[in-house]
Parts: C-alpha cells; sequence; structure tokens
C-alpha cells in the first residue's frame, strides 16, 4: 500500500473509533496528523470537517477521515470545502465506490452504524482503491464546474 499523508477528525461521538483508526494508520507506515476530539466532551463537529477538508483540499495530506455518530453533519460540512469530495460510507463496497466513481478525498464513518472490526478492512480498501476515471470524470469535472460558478456568484 503506499504511504500517504492522512489528517483524521471526529466529534465526541466518533473519538473512540477515530483513536483506533489513528493507531492503526500510523501501524501501516502513514503519516498521520489527528486534529482531535481528544475526548468524549461534547463539541460541536463543523470545525473538524473544515480542517479536515482545508487540509486535503490545498494538497497538505493526500486524504482525510471524518467520523462521528452518524456521518452524514460531519460530511455536509466537510463537502462546503471546495474541492472536498467527503463520501459517507458504512461498509467495504460504499468505501470502493466512493474512490472508483466520485473519486471521494474524505472517507467519513458513522461510528455507531458499521459494523464493529469492519473499519479497518473499510478504510484500507477506500486508500488502495483508484478512480475509474472516464465517465465518472466527466461528472466530477460537472461538480467542480458548479463549484467554481457558485464559487464567483454566478450561480447555476
Amino acid at each position: 500500500m503506499q504511504k500517504l499523508r492522512i489528517i483524521v477528525g471526529a466529534d465526541h461521538r466518533g473519538f473512540e473509533l477515530k483513536d483506533r483508526l489513528v493507531a492503526w494508520l500510523r501501524s501501516e507506515g502513514h503519516e498521520v496528523e489527528d486534529i482531535g476530539t481528544h475526548s468524549t466532551e461534547s463539541v460541536d463537529y463543523p470545525p473538524y470537517a473544515f480542517k479536515v477538508g482545508e487540509a486535503v483540499a490545498s494538497g497538505r495530506c493526500d486524504r482525510g477521515i471524518l467520523v462521528c455518530h452518524s456521518g452524514n453533519g460531519i460530511a455536509m460540512a466537510a463537502n462546503k470545502v471546495y474541492g472536498v469530495r467527503a463520501a459517507v460510507c458504512m461498509n467495504v463496497e460504499h468505501a470502493e465506490m466512493a474512490r472508483r466513481h466520485n473519486d471521494a478525498n474524505v472517507l467519513v464513518i458513522g461510528q455507531d452504524y458499521i459494523q464493529p472490526g469492519a473499519e479497518f478492512e473499510m478504510v484500507k480498501t477506500w486508500l488502495e482503491t483508484p478512480f475509474d476515471g472516464g465517465r465518472h470524470a466527466r461528472r466530477l469535472a460537472q461538480i467542480r464546474d458548479y463549484e467554481a460558478r457558485q464559487l464567483s456568484g454566478k450561480g447555476s
């Protein structure tokens, strides 16, 4: 497996899974930046999503991983960062397709919605799966074009 720079963040509901993933990713030889949270004390998820998204979108990190209770809110926040393609994945097949068809650069995991013990295989698959390109690249270009128009204030 190619060694990557990976930034990982979570809110309080994803803290425990995040810590397990950080340790596992480091044991696999990846360079991992853990931005927290570092306890089960309640925190808001948007700042973690934005930090992970900005690190990936800027190229400072190759990929990002976010964890919370369901994955939905933190994914919505991460996808507000221009250039981020955050995908909520619940199993290995989701993770593979998020890479193959969507070139997802941020993996989002809902800690309470995955099978215990499945996280490592899911993350490994997501890290190793290439983007298929082809018709999928055309679709991603449409998304990037729309994002650019929105940022420029020109709408749709």
